[in-house]
């Protein structure tokens, strides 16, 4: 007796129905939950979200802060460990917070070492804007710091302080917790005195070749610097309106001029030294925007030179406006100070000397970002490895 065999096609359509049979029966059988689980609902950022989102921040950056001052609170810890539950620091985030406040601590050393300290600070934050797309929200928040200068010499300044823009990435996990993964700078330059980060660097201006461009001498950083008093005045500036502008329009900007803030190629940095010393009486020299021997600037043209870093430099030399210091604790007030970060030849930032002490220091105000009375102490304490150019105005 034969075998019973079905068809081929018979066989095949079989097992066919067989199969999707298994599929509806194994679907019944799975849990509710698993398909919510593979697509978990976005989180809503509401009112209170962004005040927490606020709170963190303020936390971060016054750990931060705390850790530059001579005495700080005993037995207490970083503000930034009491953040738990929906809003927190994501697990990197912290162990680069941890970094970053060992780093200002040593920071804070070797200030001390060159006879600066901070007695007090006080650091708030302020929530600009929040974008929320899916899991992910970027928070914009202005920092505004102020330290207390303890009176090691007894002549320091009373306060220094800085206003930086921050923007901060949260993202949800699967169970809408919000988790801060990455803290940057939002605008052009990065020179906060409690940030650790390399300074942002603009492509490289070099001269046009055949042209006679003049190449400022690098000036040294050691101290005790060999004298050279300022003669105030020999050239009929007035340096003390040129202070008086800068320490004016440090953190709210002249409407009578364009803000380069965030613009890229450096940010205001030059144009609002070049401001200050219009207001001290250099004079214009109208001309063709591009010429570095030209040098103007108002509220609807400006010359490369008024807004330029290594085009200031240009043009200071060339019109015998400025001479070269030997070294940076030379300078006095209305001199002015640029640094190369990664030393490729090419200025990266430009500030202007508002107040020096008796004990020989310079101290800085400049715009990216935006600082009152930094000394020259502190900014080569941040940056040991630039090159640094120093200018008598």
């Amino acid at each position: 007796m034969k075998s019973r065999k079905l068809s081929r096609t018979r066989r095949r359509a079989t097992i066919l129905t067989a199969a999707a049979a298994s599929v509806v029966a194994g679907a019944a059988l799975l849990p509710s939950w698993s398909a919510g689980a593979s697509a978990p609902a976005e989180p809503e950022v509401d009112a209170q979200t962004k005040a927490t989102f606020q709170r963190l921040a303020d936390a971060v950056f016054t750990d931060r802060t705390n850790a530059l001052v001579d005495k700080p609170r005993k037995g207490k810890k970083p503000l930034i460990d009491g953040f738990s539950g929906e809003v927190a620091l994501s697990s990197g985030a912290a162990r680069t917070e941890d970094g970053a406040v060992d780093q200002l601590g040593d920071r804070k050393d070797g200030l001390a070492r060159l006879g600066e300290k901070y007695s007090a600070a006080s650091t708030s934050v302020t929530l600009n804007h929040t974008s929320v797309k899916g899991r992910k929200a970027v928070v914009q928040v202005t920092e505004t710091t102020t330290l207390t200068y303890e009176k090691v010499r007894g002549d320091e300044p009373g306060t220094t302080g800085f206003e930086a823009h921050h923007e901060l990435t949260f993202k949800a996990d699967r169970d809408g917790n919000w988790r801060l993964t990455d803290i940057r700078e939002s605008e052009d330059g990065g020179l906060a005195i409690n940030q650790t980060a390399t300074p942002s660097v603009a492509a490289a201006t070099k001269a046009k070749a055949g042209n006679t461009t003049p190449s400022a001498p690098r000036a040294a950083t050691t101290r005790p610097a060999p004298s050279n008093p300022k003669n105030f005045t020999a050239s009929g500036y007035d340096y003390k309106a040129m202070a008086a502008y800068a320490e004016k329009y440090w953190s709210n900007y002249n409407p009578a001029y364009p803000n380069f803030n965030g613009q890229g190629a450096g940010g205001d940095c030059t144009n609002f030294v070049s401001q200050s010393l219009k207001a001290g009486g250099w004079k214009h020299v109208p001309g063709y925007v591009y010429d570095y021997t030209r040098w103007f600037g108002t509220a609807d043209i400006q010359s490369h030179s008024f807004v330029g870093v290594n085009e200031w430099s240009w043009f200071a030399q060339n019109s015998k406006r400025t001479t070269s210091l030997a070294n940076v604790y030379q300078m006095d007030v209305g001199d002015v100070l640029q640094v190369d970060f990664d030393k490729d030849g090419s200025k990266d930032h430009t500030m202007i000397v508002t107040y020096r002490s008796r004990q020989g220091v310079p101290y800085l105000t400049y715009h990216s970002t935006n600082t009152y009375r930094r000394s020259v102490a502190s900014i080569i304490a941040s940056y040991p490895n630039a090159a640094y150019y120093a200018y008598r105005t």
